[in-house]
């Protein structure tokens, strides 16, 4: 074998580790971008970070005799729903609650969403535990299907060690439920028609 020979299979050797490394470390970058998302959401749920709630499986285990206020809010941008939230409730620090939101499907067609959430005051996330709540799953409503979504939840007695938050009065619990892309296609062929029939009522009322 000539030495060009052997200078021309090392560099093609040079050059396939090379390419091997780059899809390595494109593969790589891919992965960890995937698990950015959940791994953000488990540093949200365990820490509150952002004002994100706790999942728990069982009630507390204590109730003190402090009461607090929890307000609701309810979203709904791009999903054919009336969503609306429940009526304020006070409660036990500790104490299990029960409350409903309803959605109603506008559309004659079915219509999917999930739920994303938030409470204010941020740092109280940490201490505002869901025991069931509809934003564990996605929602299907039927045309002009009108349900119940229940959330079961209590405010952990730990929260008065937060000298930042052992005065508070109030929590504010917002609900936003964003379509599911399979649906994109639906809601957008209802609105549009909707818009002809406002348009066809519009122009049978003037005469036009």
């Amino acid at each position: 074998m000539s030495r060009k020979s052997g200078e021309t299979k090392k560099a093609n050797w040079r050059n396939v580790r090379t390419a091997g490394m780059a899809f390595s470390l494109v593969a790589a970058m891919g992965a960890l971008s995937y698990a950015a998302v959940p791994l953000y959401e488990i540093f949200c749920q365990v820490t509150g970070f952002g004002g994100t709630t706790q999942r728990v499986d069982t009630a507390s285990d204590r109730v003190v005799d402090r009461a607090i206020t929890v307000r609701f809010d309810a979203n709904a941008p791009g999903v054919p729903w009336d969503f609306r939230p429940a009526a304020p409730v006070t409660v036990r620090l500790g104490e299990s609650a029960i409350v409903n939101y309803t959605a109603k499907n506008l559309i004659d067609q079915p219509s999917s969403g999930q739920a994303s959430f938030n409470v204010t005051p941020e740092m109280a996330g940490a201490y505002f535990n869901k025991i069931d709540c509809f934003c564990f799953t996605e929602q299907t409503l039927q045309p002009g299907e009108k349900v119940d979504m229940g959330i079961t939840f209590y405010v952990d007695p730990d929260i008065l060690e937060v000298p930042e938050l052992a005065d508070l009065q109030t929590i504010t619990l917002s609900y936003t439920i964003f379509p599911l892309d399979r649906d994109s296609d639906a809601v957008a062929s209802a609105e549009r028609t909707d818009n002809v029939t406002t348009r066809s009522i519009a122009r049978e009322t003037t005469g036009d």
